[in-house]
């Protein structure tokens, strides 16, 4: 199983988007606190659609519960726009996890500079946008961890 980590989203279409496409694909939604939204809100219900109750769906508290929480031998991988390795360099493994962070400022940029080796980017034009969507990320990415993963 792969797993998509949200660090503090603040939008939950954005969200919801995202647990659809985990569902879709058979990952696991990790949303790591504080939440700009309740998981109640209609929003990311409606994105959601109906199956938002299949999402499987894990919330931690803090980023450091998270990390207590994960298999220490899995691949560990920060997405952001301040590296230039591009997602598909990597080789990723089932049980890796894809962590992205919130749509205004992406991940701490202490988080960044701790894992330098495990930071990609997903390859832009240069000067064309500061960058993408936050669940069109996860769609690119995922689908790419994916397509490695079953594909072997």
């Amino acid at each position: 199983m792969l797993h998509v980590v949200l660090v503090t989203p603040e939008i939950p279409h954005n969200t919801g988007a995202a647990g659809r496409l985990c569902l879709a694909t058979g990952a696991r939604l990790h949303l790591v606190k504080p939440l700009g939204f309740s998981l109640d809100d209609r929003q990311v219900k409606r994105v959601g659609l109906d199956y938002w109750k299949d999402v499987d769906l894990q919330v931690w508290e803090s980023w450091q519960e998270f990390t207590e929480g994960i298999d220490p031998n899995a691949g560990v991988y920060f997405l952001t726009t301040k590296t230039k390795k591009p997602h598909w360099d990597v080789e990723f493994k089932d049980g890796d996890y894809l962590v992205f962070g919130c749509e205004t400022k992406g991940l701490p940029e202490s988080l960044l500079a701790e894992n330098p080796d495990q930071c990609l980017t997903i390859p832009m034009v240069e000067n064309s946008t500061r960058s993408l969507n936050l669940a069109t990320s996860v769609g690119i990415v995922l689908y790419e961890a994916v397509r490695q993963v079953r594909g072997k």
